[in-house]
């Protein structure tokens, strides 16, 4: 890994979480009228810190690879030898009679902030990027 990749790894690696978080977070609310559909979701915070550290918390080794699991979703998921760490289910707040777990007003609000703060990664990626042409322009 060179400098300039080192540099920019984590906002890498949160830009790939968010980018899934919002797949789950639309194929959740685009299957809200399915039944015994069960609503997915990560926990982005510990994602990432296992995504950036490479480690998890038992302290194997994580790469990220292309999911086989979700290939239609384009999902990937943090794997060793032993483990995977992947979408969990979302706790249902209100049973419904065919089963589906989706609350679509919680699915909007979160794909709503999860949007928003990938677009604030963005933009501070871009502070970045221009701070480092700022250096290196004559």
């Amino acid at each position: 890994m060179n400098r300039l990749d080192a540099a920019f790894a984590f906002e890498e690696s949160a830009l790939r979480l968010r980018g899934q978080r919002q797949e789950l977070l639309a194929a959740n609310i685009a299957n809200s009228d399915t039944p015994h559909y069960k609503a997915r979701d990560f926990d982005f915070a510990a994602t990432l810190k296992s995504a950036v550290s490479g480690v998890a918390s038992d302290g194997t080794q994580l790469a990220m690879t292309p999911s086989s699991a979700a290939p239609r979703q384009g999902m990937f998921e943090l794997t060793s030898n032993n483990m995977t760490t992947a979408a969990k289910y979302r706790a249902s707040i209100q049973g419904s009679v065919d089963g589906n777990s989706v609350d679509v007003d919680v699915e909007r609000n979160q794909f709503t902030d999860n949007a928003i703060r990938y677009e604030a990664s963005l933009t501070q990626l871009h502070g970045q990027i221009k701070d480092m042409q700022a250096v290196l322009a004559p």
